[in-house]
C-alpha cells in the first residue's frame, strides 16, 4: 500500500480535538489518512471537514482545513493518504 503525503498539521485545537491541515493534495470525506510525527502515529477515516467553520465534502491543494481527529496531533506532523 503506497502512502501519498497529503499535507502538514499547522495547528491543533485541544479542547475540540481538531487539527488544521495545510493540504498538498485533494482530501475528501471518507478518505483514510495516517498522521505521523515524532510523537504521533495513528490512522483514521475523515468523517468531518471544515473551512472557516463551513462543513465541506472535499478540499483542494493549498487550502487549510480543520478535521476532527481521534488523537492529539502536533504542529509539523505529516498527513498521508492511505
Amino acid at each position: 500500500m503506497s502512502e501519498k503525503k497529503m499535507g502538514t498539521i499547522t495547528h491543533f485545537f485541544d479542547k475540540i480535538s481538531v487539527g488544521i491541515i495545510k493540504l498538498d493534495g485533494v482530501l475528501k470525506i471518507g478518505d483514510k489518512v495516517k498522521f505521523q510525527g515524532s510523537k504521533t502515529n495513528f490512522e483514521q477515516e475523515i468523517t468531518e471537514m471544515q473551512i472557516e467553520h463551513e462543513k465541506i465534502e472535499e478540499a483542494k491543494k493549498g487550502q487549510e482545513v480543520g478535521i476532527k481527529v481521534n488523537e492529539k496531533v502536533r504542529e509539523g506532523d505529516e498527513v498521508f493518504l492511505l
